[in-house]
């Protein structure tokens, strides 16, 4: 029975209905009934969904405007998306990572995947932050921040809303304190052995990235004894762990001072600051210089921003791509190791994979796959949605 409170939402006869009945999460402009009436609800209203014949099927997260015109919530029409039905979706993301992390530094919930449309939700400890990069959230971010705090006890919620994503909402950008008071400064994360500090308030994204934990940990398992170039290094996640593995030395570069300086921090906190040199530069410009100069590492790792954030940006994304292997193999010293990787969802696995093998035949290099690596289980892939699968790590041999 359609709750009375809720607005009908109607797909399009030619919208494949099968596949929201079989969890897809996202429904498109074009495959729903957008008449004067619908258009003129507001971003973040809550409604019913029907298939063209008029059959209830999701209470969903309506945004007109947009590309992802609705987002299903709940499957349960007669859920109640308030407080209570926040805090029973964040005790379940939860238990999961506290089973499996030590320290309560994760990502806490990963949009769709944890039943959580568009909110990204990052713990440091007794901090947390929170993208609500969906409107629904927005409207809702009150009741979110309160079932956070009464599901975690987390002293502090900052509320980033600097995403892009928003701007595909309709969403104003800003960052303010919800709940508790802003940190002084960089907050130490520890993983893998290695101190990070995260810039909760003023880095990228929520300071930090968790999502290359495994993938950090296998190139420290690679990096022993060696010497390491991480390119596009960010605040030194592959860097530090592989100082933390048992690196001999370690290059950070990327095109960001704050970034650079925050590795340092990262790695003085160690008690590694010896091994860890920084370089601000263009990584395309750096890996060029250092090849004239001849030089080689035993590790080199090249985690790039997204080339191919969209499938219109897809075939220049693969030629970046394909660049950088082609500049970092030959910096890799006989039967050293090349890790590249791609938070690119637009550019699958196969294609990302092609354009590296490419490049690394373009050096005149010889590699071995020994690897494949994706994002941690705290970053749960949800499989009717192949976005939430974005993060892919190779790691070669040559």
């Amino acid at each position: 029975m359609t709750q009375p409170s809720f607005p009908v939402v109607r797909l399009l006869p030619k919208a494949d209905a099968r596949a929201v009945r079989h969890g897809a999460p996202w429904i498109y402009a074009n495959d729903l009934v957008l008449d004067r009436r619908t258009k003129a609800l507001a971003p973040g209203t809550i409604a019913v969904l029907q298939d063209a014949e008029r059959q209830d099927m999701a209470l969903i997260a309506l945004t007109p405007g947009s590309k992802i015109a609705a987002r299903v919530l709940d499957r349960n029409l007669d859920a109640v998306i308030d407080q209570a039905w926040m805090e029973a979706r964040l005790h379940k993301a939860l238990e999961m990572r506290a089973r499996l992390y030590d320290a309560p530094f994760y990502r806490l919930v990963h949009a769709e995947s944890d039943g959580f449309p568009g909110v990204i939700i990052d713990r440091f400890g007794e901090l947390a932050v929170v993208q609500p990069n969906a409107a629904w959230a927005d409207v809702l971010k009150n009741e979110l921040v309160a079932a956070l705090v009464a599901v975690t006890g987390v002293a502090t919620v900052v509320l980033n809303g600097t995403s892009r994503a928003r701007s595909l909402e309709g969403l104003d950008e800003g960052m303010e304190v919800a709940h508790g008071t802003a940190p002084d400064g960089p907050i130490p994360v520890l993983m893998n052995g290695a101190t990070y500090m995260a810039d909760v308030m003023g880095g990228q994204k929520t300071g930090i990235f968790f999502d290359q934990r495994p993938n950090q940990a296998f190139a420290a398992r690679v990096g022993q004894g060696g010497r390491v170039l991480d390119v596009f290094s960010h605040v030194g996640g592959f860097g530090l762990a592989a100082l933390a593995g048992g690196a001999a030395s370690v290059l950070a570069v990327d095109g960001s001072a704050p970034v650079l300086e925050l590795a340092a921090q990262g790695a003085a906190a160690m008690g590694v600051a010896d091994k860890f040199e920084t370089r601000k530069a263009d990584a395309f410009a750096a890996l060029t210089d250092l090849g004239e100069a001849g030089e080689s590492f035993d590790l080199v790792i090249c985690d790039p921003p997204a080339f191919a954030p969209s499938k219109t940006a897809l075939q220049p994304g693969l030629r970046a791509y394909e660049r950088v292997a082609r500049l970092a193999a030959p910096l890799v010293a006989e039967g050293g190791y090349l890790v590249l990787c791609s938070c690119s969802h637009a550019a699958d696995l196969s294609k990302f994979r092609a354009s590296c093998t490419r490049g690394i035949g373009r050096a005149g290099r010889e590699a071995q796959l020994i690897h494949t690596g994706f994002a941690g289980p705290d970053h749960p892939l949800m499989p009717q949605l192949a976005e939430s699968g974005y993060l892919k790590a190779l790691f070669f041999r040559l």
